[in-house]
């Protein structure tokens, strides 16, 4: 068996640009749950209480933190770019490189990561809504 550890993506939004996305393992696993684990909690308490400009900022901040994580976890290389003269990193893409590669490659990394559609559609954006996020329906715990 032939087992590749990063898969090759054209860009959809930056034509000639591809993206190279480390493929989900289970060491990877864990190491990305270590990397978002706090970051995911205090997002999740902060979208849960008092709505106000102060807690909307620092949501938002912390879904920016998240998805830095994720990129700088899941994104290889990136060929094709070159930004300020120097061929594109992870680094120098999330810092000043076009918003739209940011964040096709964010998805990208997500449906990798074995995301659900609807989490990765919920995950696209920053914006912080009041509005209940968590599924509908019963849940049974799996050791039961």
């Amino acid at each position: 068996m032939k087992y590749e550890s990063t898969v090759t993506i054209a860009s959809e939004r930056c034509p000639g640009v591809r993206l190279t996305i480390r493929r989900m393992s289970f060491g990877r696993r864990l190491e990305l749950t270590r990397q978002i684990k706090e970051l995911a909690g205090r997002l999740e308490f902060l979208q849960a209480g008092k709505e106000g400009d102060k807690q909307e900022a620092e949501a938002w901040l912390l879904a920016g933190e998240i998805e830095s994580v994720y990129l700088k976890w899941g994104l290889q290389s990136i060929d094709g770019l070159v930004i300020d003269g120097a061929p594109a990193t992870t680094d120098s893409l999330i810092e000043k490189g076009p918003e739209a590669l940011v964040s096709e490659a964010a998805t990208l990394i997500r449906k990798e990561a074995g995301l659900t559609e609807e989490e990765v559609k919920n995950s696209e954006s920053h914006s912080i809504s009041s509005t209940e996020t968590r599924p509908a329906g019963n849940a049974t715990n799996a050791a039961v």
